[in-house]
């Protein structure tokens, strides 16, 4: 039977396992919303998840580190943006490309870094992210488990409502939601569709980035190659899930962040369930939201389409 301090940790444990997720997913929606599909956000978590950790084992210092990590990836979506929009290259398979690189590049870095080794040594608990609430609220277990979180769970919460408040509430982000629809009427209005684009899909690979960081040294104290783990397919999956909307992914990564939770959670009880299906409960969890709400959600209008000015 759940008692309300297991209730809070699983509360607690939701967010921490929905984070990664939400923040490469609102940078996948921001790139799909500009018109450019980015499905190498898996790659860019793993690269973002091995600078961080590497940064902040040397320097001290996690802040640093989350920044180099959200650089790390928009690095990765710089090259994605290059093949996808100035040379109006095939989205997915420049998407795969970033998918197999990020990794490979983040195994290959690891081995110079930390000796040969391929997972990095472990960041010390003061260079890690800090935990915001936790002692204040050491009184009050339930408060504690729900509340006394990683400071990128509340940087990720802010930032949905930032983004909220800047796609439609700001000319800025107006402007990117009509490259995303109908870029020709856009150019014919002087907006200049390949840079929103360009921006849109570096801002994607920096989120990416910070999303792999927040796995690596704030969730886990190091990178391993086995670090991410789909978790930026599942982000993929929050954007349809969610309509392109920034409320839309927090609630799918809420949704995925609680199956984890739940897996968790069964694996510590006396239930007998194989842990092989325990660990398949956030994936079993991904493929049913996209069968029942997929065909549901209806994409940007130019969503994937290459975009050339001289098309005018």
């Amino acid at each position: 039977m759940i008692n309300l301090t297991m209730l809070g940790l699983i509360i607690g444990n939701t967010f921490i396992n929905a984070t990664p997720i939400l923040f490469a997913g609102l940078g996948g929606m921001i790139s799909e919303k500009s018109g450019v599909v980015n499905i190498g956000l898996e790659g860019m978590m793993a690269i973002g998840a091995l600078i961080a950790t590497t940064v902040a084992y040397y320097s001290g210092n996690p802040w640093l580190g989350l920044l180099c990590g959200g650089l790390s990836g928009m690095v990765l979506a710089l090259i994605h943006a290059i093949v996808s929009i100035t040379y109006a290259g095939d989205q997915t398979i420049s998407g795969i490309a970033i998918n197999y690189l990020g990794p490979g590049l983040a195994l290959f870095l690891a081995r110079i870094f930390f000796d040969g080794a391929t997972q990095t040594s472990s960041v010390p608990s003061e260079s890690k992210i800090p935990l915001l609430f936790k002692s204040a609220l050491s009184n009050h277990p339930f408060l504690q488990n729900v509340f006394g979180q990683y400071a990128t769970v509340y940087i990720s919460l802010i930032l949905v409502v930032l983004i909220y408040i800047f796609l439609y509430k700001t000319k800025w982000g107006l402007r990117l939601i009509a490259a995303g629809e109908h870029p020709k009427a856009c150019e014919t209005l002087n907006i200049n569709v390949v840079r929103i684009r360009y921006l849109a899909v570096m801002f994607s690979g920096f989120m990416a980035g910070m999303g792999g960081a927040s796995l690596s040294i704030a969730v886990v104290s190091a990178f391993s190659p086995t670090l991410v783990a789909g978790q930026g397919f599942i982000a993929l999956v929050t954007v349809i899930f969610g309509k392109w909307t920034p409320h839309g992914v927090l609630l799918g990564s809420m949704f995925f962040g609680l199956a984890q939770s739940i897996a968790v959670y069964l694996g510590g009880t006396p239930i007998q369930i194989p842990s092989e299906f325990i660990t398949m409960i956030p994936y079993i969890a991904t493929l049913l939201i996209l069968i029942f709400f997929g065909g549901r959600s209806i994409a940007p209008t130019a969503d994937g389409k290459p975009y050339l000015t001289e098309d005018i």
